[in-house]
Order: C-alpha cells, then sequence, then structure tokens
C-alpha cells in the first residue's frame, strides 16, 4: 500500500533540497570564519573586533547547521512525514552520516555560544 505524499510536503522537500545544495559553501564560510577569529585571537584584537567575527562565525555554524538538517530530510524523502518511514531511512548509513554531521554542527554552535563568544562590556550612558 503506497502512500501518497501531500502538497505541502512536497513543497517543504523542494525548500529542503534548496537549502541542502548551499550546504558545502556553507562549510567553507564555517571555515573561514573560524580562520579568521583565531588569526584576530593571535594578533591581539580589540574585544569588539573578536566580538564582530564571533557573531559572523555563529551566523555561518547556524546556516551550516540548517542546511545539514535539511539535506537530512532530503535524503530521508518527502515520505519523512511519516513516523515510521523516517525511523526506518535514518537507520541507513548514508542517513546516519548527514545525521552525525548535523550534531557536530549543533553542538559547535552551542559551545561556541556558551564559551566562544566574545563579551563586549555595555556602555554607560552619559548624563
Amino acid at each position: 500500500m503506497a502512500r501518497k505524499v501531500d502538497a505541502d510536503a512536497r513543497r517543504r522537500y523542494s525548500e529542503d533540497q534548496e537549502h541542502a545544495e548551499r550546504l558545502p559553501g556553507l562549510l567553507e564560510r564555517v571555515a573561514a570564519a573560524e580562520r579568521a577569529l583565531g588569526a584576530a585571537h593571535g594578533a591581539g584584537a580589540a574585544t569588539e573586533e573578536l566580538h564582530l567575527l564571533s557573531t559572523a562565525l555563529d551566523a555561518a555554524l547556524t546556516d551550516a547547521m540548517r542546511a545539514a538538517y535539511a539535506r537530512e530530510r532530503v535524503l530521508i524523502g518527502p515520505r519523512g512525514t511519516d513516523r515510521i518511514f523516517r525511523r526506518k531511512r535514518r537507520a541507513t548509513p548514508g542517513i546516519r552520516r548527514a545525521t552525525e554531521l548535523a550534531e557536530r554542527l549543533l553542538s559547535a554552535r552551542e559551545e561556541h555560544r556558551l564559551h566562544g563568544v566574545e563579551r563586549v562590556p555595555r556602555r554607560v550612558a552619559a548624563a
């Protein structure tokens, strides 16, 4: 008994395909942001510059993580809204690797948000 996929699921699948295609470029953007932040730390950059580079890395990690989860959903297919079907598909090696990448990016983003974002002191308003 084949299950039909509704139009909304096909639309979401199409959007996920577009996001997933951007993943390699987004991973390069993450690497470039990490290199820039590391170079700024090594050069003893000002706190404001470190904060800007840290937030740029956070944005790059977020975009890459979202694209990685979209890639996982694309590999599962448009029938991924069915719980049983999704569970069976996630057990395959290719989708398992895609899930691991997405979860590594999620963990890296959380770690960066907790310990990597340079805090900028608030400025006191002139009286």
